[in-house]
């Protein structure tokens, strides 16, 4: 069995590459290091440098553990923090990662209702745009993330590892300028739109776009991309080009000088919120669970019924 502690001077011995460097760098004495790799090559049963000059050099074994340090102390870490995370959240803390549209549309909504249950609890709210926020989840960086799937691959298999909630699925829109031959109807075909120049936006949303300029014929001329859903409205409204977006955004960020229409044929994102199976037993973590849900039915777009819904895997 290695010592995590061992594994870590050992990591550090081959990124600075001799034992006095190590120990610099770590703040210890070179006879400790020394001693704790002594320590580890007992516990491996083998020698893991040898001496080349006044340098060192991996053993096929030294080559082998440094090939998975990097795993070995990412994974410790890993659990440190979500064992931390649990142990907090019993405490009345919790972390949520969103996507920019979520933080303005379904948080606020949830957090309210949350304080309005236990005002001493303590919330910290991240920004992330998925996968990347999924993956802070896993890591343990929050514990509550929130994300979007598009088309088909809103239908791919819960990932094993998550508890997932289907919050809403929301509905996509087309930005016009108002002066634009087509603000006028309730909703426009995305073919018609062919010959438009267009603004896009997350990289996720642009694949997803691009893909559905496919199917409708043709292939969108992208003048602009812009992550800042504020700045996309007010490049159409300069009459820049049109965008696509979903109808959360548009509910809280509204330009005068333009309209949204529903495309055709209608498509929508699927928004879900994870966390781990672990800590959904934490009261305000099941809590904050039921609020996003609630805030999801107010917003008029809500999935199934909450007890329909989870990945309770």
């Amino acid at each position: 069995m290695f010592d995590s502690r061992h594994v870590r001077v050992f990591d550090e011995v081959v990124r600075t590459g001799s034992f006095a460097a190590a120990a610099r760098s770590l703040g210890y004495t070179q006879p400790a290091i020394s001693q704790q790799m002594k320590a580890l090559e007992k516990a491996v049963g083998t020698a893991l440098f040898v001496r080349v000059g006044r340098g060192l050099r991996l053993t096929d074994a030294g080559e082998i553990l440094a090939g998975h340090a990097t795993g070995i102390l990412s994974a410790i870490s890993a659990a440190q923090q979500q064992v931390t995370a649990i142990t907090r959240l019993r405490s009345g803390r919790i972390r949520v990662c969103a996507f920019p549209s979520a933080s303005a549309t379904l948080i606020p909504s949830a957090v309210k209702e949350l304080k309005s249950v236990d005002s001493g609890v303590h919330i910290e709210l991240l920004e992330g745009e998925p996968p990347d926020s999924v993956e802070a989840l896993r890591r343990g960086d929050c514990d509550i993330a929130l994300g979007f799937t598009y088309g088909a691959e809103a239908e791919t298999p819960r990932a094993p590892d998550l508890f997932t909630i289907d919050l809403l699925d929301d509905p996509l829109i087309v930005l016009l300028p108002r002066t634009h031959p087509l603000a006028g109807n309730p909703a426009v075909e995305l073919a018609q739109l062919a010959d438009e120049r267009w603004i896009a936006g997350c990289v996720r949303c642009r694949s997803h776009f691009v893909k559905s300029c496919a199917t409708a014929g043709f292939e969108p001329n992208i003048d602009l991309t812009t992550d800042d859903n504020l700045a996309v409205q007010s490049l159409v409204a300069a009459g820049l080009g049109l965008a696509v977006m979903p109808k959360m955004v548009q509910s809280f960020l509204r330009h005068p000088e333009i309209v949204g229409r529903p495309i055709l044929p209608a498509a929508a994102r699927t928004v879900r919120a994870y966390t781990l199976p672990g800590y959904r037993k934490a009261p305000v973590t099941r809590m904050m669970l039921e609020a996003l849900d609630r805030a999801a039915r107010g917003l008029g777009t809500k999935r199934n019924p909450l007890p329909h819904k989870h990945s309770d895997r």
